[in-house]
């Protein structure tokens, strides 16, 4: 499938502002190399000298101080670079900023918090530009259908099966139980939620990096026999491509990744390897839609399966959910499972399913706009 072209209009930004937030949780977000004691979101918001608004994300659950520094680079770096000239389009935005960039992110050693800050800049300027079109996002982008399949991410390995049951209760019915904890836990982990399921319900693994190739390659025949939609950064990031092609020649559930490569060189080598059947970009963490759009693009012409990375705030999650929109295909929606009301005051039409789907409807950009002073209060009184 060929995607449309992204639309071309000028930008001139006035403003850009980065605003942190931090809910306590009763509950940690656990992976297999890290656990998350708060929420964090950096929205950004940018003005353009028309008067335009549109907001978007960053990309700032680890480590724990990473929101303040996120916003730090929006505030200090981003925004002296975007406010210094015009733009004949958000993709021109995108470049800049990326060019002017590249070698402070060298010498600081700090590509990745880069990037996350141009791609929340970058989000900002598409639904600046929808807004102002008067379009929701997913059609200014050319989509042709607002409908979204979804799934439940994000699960803990502290009795999977209830947070599955209470999800499935909410018009879920896809579902991703995080893995790499001991061999014996994910398996237990596995059947309880399984046995819940049925065996036709979609159901994802995602095992975080934390296995090495030996590893992975031992614990996939055991995770074969619970009929994965697939299995997720079974490796690290860094490793060699050649050991995924090892890992894949081993098993034959599909692999997924994408959500720690960086650049078009990162995603193509991905996508060359040939062991991917999910590509899985994070918009918020690089590209916004001006990068991530013509790897998604490159994706569905290969027959690679779009799925967007998310696991943070409402606005980073609505921007995905318009863009899967937009490309189409049989793509669905990550959206955590857990309590996050940094995510679920500013999710919109997210929060409304219906047999596993969502529709993003017709308000202008992504549809909503935060109230900071309520973000606020509902970060101070936590979950």
């Amino acid at each position: 499938m060929t995607l449309p072209r992204l639309p071309v209009a000028p930008v001139r930004p006035a403003r850009i502002e980065a605003f942190v937030f931090r809910c306590p949780i009763s509950t940690p977000v656990r992976t297999s190399f890290g656990t998350m004691h708060d929420r964090p979101a950096v929205y950004v918001r940018v003005e353009d000298a028309d008067g335009a608004v549109g907001w978007g994300e960053v990309w700032c659950n680890f480590p724990s101080c990473g929101a303040e520094h996120r916003a730090r680079l929006v505030e200090t770096v981003m925004a002296p670079l975007a406010t210094s000239r015009a733009f004949a389009s958000p993709m021109e935005a995108f470049d800049f900023l990326s060019a002017r960039t590249a070698v402070l992110a060298i010498q600081s050693g700090e590509p990745g918090p880069m990037a996350q800050a141009i791609a929340g800049v970058d989000l900002a300027l598409w639904d600046l530009c929808a807004r102002r079109a008067g379009q929701p996002l997913w059609r200014y982008l050319g989509g042709t259908r607002d409908r979204v399949g979804v799934y439940a991410s994000g699960i803990n390995p502290d009795r999977p099966q209830d947070v599955v049951a209470a999800r499935r209760a909410e018009g879920y019915a896809a579902f991703k139980l995080k893995i790499g904890f001991g061999r014996d836990r994910d398996l237990q982990n596995l059947a309880a939620v399984r046995g819940l399921l049925g065996a036709d319900a979609p159901l994802m693994v995602d095992a975080n990096q934390g296995w090495s190739l030996d590893e992975a390659r031992a614990m996939a025949p055991a995770l074969a026999e619970f009929g994965l939609g697939w299995l997720e950064e079974p490796l690290r990031a860094d490793r060699p491509w050649s050991e995924w092609q090892q890992l894949a020649r081993a098993t034959g559930i599909p692999l997924a990744a994408g959500e720690n490569v960086m650049g078009h060189d990162g995603f193509d080598a991905a996508m060359d390897s040939g062991t991917l059947a999910v590509l899985q970009p994070d918009l918020a963490k690089w590209g916004g839609i001006s990068g991530c759009w013509p790897v998604i693009a490159r994706a569905r012409e290969r027959g690679l399966r779009y799925c967007p990375h998310y696991l943070g705030g409402g606005l980073g999650l609505l921007a995905s959910g318009h863009v899967l929109a937009a490309a189409g295909g049989d793509g669905i929606l990550e959206i955590d499972a857990n309590p996050n009301p940094l995510r679920t005051e500013l999710m919109g039409p997210l929060a409304h399913l219906r047999e596993g789907e969502a529709s993003l409807g017709e308000a202008p950009g992504i549809g909503v706009a935060p109230d900071l002073r309520t973000l606020g209060a509902i970060a101070a009184r936590g979950c």
